[in-house]
Formats: C-alpha cells, structure tokens, sequence
C-alpha cells in the first residue's frame, strides 16, 4: 500500500539517501513560502555519471521503501544532471560542473539553505 509522505519527511530521507552513496553538497532548500512548483529541493552532486546514477538509484529506492509514489525522472545514462520529480519534493543530482554552472541555489536565494541531516 503507498503511504503519502509529508514533504518535509520525504525531503530529509532523499537528502540522507544522497549522502549515504557518498554525494557531496546536498542541502535541502525549503520553498514552501517562495513557490507553488514544490515544498522541498534537494540538491547535491557528484563527481561521475556512474555516481550520479548510483546516488539516483539509491535515492529511488529508499523513498519506494518508505512508500513515496514513483518519482518522474529526467536525466538517463550519461546524464550530468538527474532531476527526481515527486511533486512536493523536487531532487537535484548534478555532476560538480554542472552544479557551478547552473547555480541552482542562486535561483532561490532568500531560501534558508539547511545542510542534510
């Protein structure tokens, strides 16, 4: 049975799942006051396309297990920037390049920035 996460929750646990595939960076951005596209971005990096689709993956499979629905994704093998859609919660996951050049965080500055737990 799929459970609905609160967004804040289903944040946190992307962010821990990034950071146990040993992604770099990642903090999660709250927007819940900013914008009507997503509570939560999640944004972090790492250093190869193999490891970002490890950190996809893993980031993937952790809320399934927790029950959030299947995410929309965007980004496939070679990819340097995989974008995990689950609505309320929007993941990031650039190689380092990438990160720097489209500067995300930027974006929404006026965000409070929080690193992952």
């Amino acid at each position: 049975m799929i459970r609905l996460l609160e967004s804040a929750r289903l944040a946190q646990l992307a962010a821990r799942a990034a950071d146990e595939r040993k992604a770099s960076d990642t903090v999660v951005l709250d927007l819940r006051e900013r914008s009507p596209l997503a509570d939560f971005f999640v944004v972090t990096s790492g250093t190869s396309t193999p490891h970002l689709r490890a950190i996809a993956e893993h980031v993937e499979r952790a809320l399934d297990a927790a029950g959030a629905r299947p995410p929309r994704r965007e980004g496939g093998d070679g990819a340097r920037w995989i974008l995990l859609d689950y609505g309320e919660v929007v993941v990031h996951i650039f190689h380092h390049a990438e990160r720097e050049f489209y500067s995300l965080e930027s974006l929404w500055d006026g965000s409070p920035p929080r690193t992952a737990p």
